[in-house]
């Protein structure tokens, strides 16, 4: 079995990353079509693939960086080493990393404000075009 999981090692991984952004997707697409976008099922999914995608990428950037830039692995570690370093910076940072890049996602597009009331216009925006379409006379 050891042998199996050593040999098959890149396809667990990527089937491990897989899975988490394929709950990431599911949970913000359903969580979002039922509740603010409601109306906007496509923005919900879009929003959730978005999320998960970029998840995968930043959650596998700290391990590449242990990996490949301060050359954590074989033969300068031992396989127990490799393994706690390929955890702390692929699963414990690269969480860390593609939590606090949620909290932001979801503060800056999500729930931008908790006190925005749909349609009004704050006065420092009023002359806005990009909010009126055209510049306001």
């Amino acid at each position: 079995m050891r042998e199996l999981l050593k040999k098959h090692r890149e396809l667990l991984r990527f089937a491990v990353v897989g899975g988490i952004s394929f709950v990431i997707t599911m949970s913000l697409d359903y969580g979002l079509k039922f509740t603010v976008l409601r109306t906007h099922p496509v923005t919900a999914l879009i929003v959730g693939v978005l999320v998960a995608t970029i998840f995968s990428y930043v959650a596998a950037l700290p391990q590449w960086v242990s990996r490949y830039v301060l050359d954590l692995q074989a033969p300068r570690l031992s396989p127990f080493g490799v393994e706690v370093a390929d955890f702390v910076s692929g699963i414990v940072i690269g969480t860390l990393l593609g939590t606090a890049f949620r909290w932001w996602a979801f503060k800056k597009w999500v729930f931008p404000a908790e006190t925005a009331q749909p349609g009004v216009v704050p006065a420092e925006a009023a002359d806005d075009p990009d909010i009126h379409g055209s510049k306001a006379a």
